[in-house]
């Protein structure tokens, strides 16, 4: 007799500006697990962003258009909430470096307080973009360092499409 489950519904949080090669390695096998994952990008008031929250959604379902469990949204207010009313039972989190594990665990165990029922996932990024963050590209690119590689190409693209409408003005 075959039971059906719910669907595994995972969400990948950040602020994703930008995406990097890192987080796609991520989703990518974050969709091959999970019956859905969505990518959700935390409306910071608080940071800067190069990317406006529009900018990004469009970019990551630009790189993810072919991928039809991957959807991208935004959110404010509690990361555990919003996994509540998307009925996801899965909260993944990246680690690149020891130096992130403290931080995520602080908060996989505040999030397991919140709601019990979500269980905290991570994933490490293939080994060659383990040094690479979203800081880190902003910082390189600016500075008229090379990118290829380190993220999708329509992230470069964009990149230097802002970096040429300032010099410009």
């Amino acid at each position: 007799m075959s039971q059906t489950h719910p669907p595994r519904i995972a969400i990948y949080p950040g602020s994703f500006d930008p995406l990097t090669s890192g987080h796609v390695d991520i989703i990518e096998r974050g969709a091959r697990i999970f019956d859905s994952i969505i990518v959700a990008i935390l409306a910071n008031v608080e940071k800067k962003p190069l990317f406006t929250e529009n900018e990004r959604v469009s970019i990551i379902r630009d790189v993810f258009k072919q991928t039809t469990n991957v959807q991208v949204e935004t959110f404010d207010g509690l990361l555990v909430d919003y996994a509540q009313r998307k009925k996801a039972s899965v909260l993944v989190r990246g680690l690149r470096a020891v130096s992130d594990f403290e931080y995520e665990f602080q908060m996989a165990l505040m999030n397991r307080h919140l709601a019990p029922g979500i269980e905290t996932v991570f994933m490490m990024p293939d080994e060659k973009y383990t040094y690479i963050s979203s800081r880190l590209i902003k910082e390189v690119f600016m500075l008229g360092g090379a990118i290829d590689g380190l993220v999708p190409p329509i992230v470069e693209d964009k990149l230097k499409r802002k970096q040429a409408g300032k010099k410009s003005r």
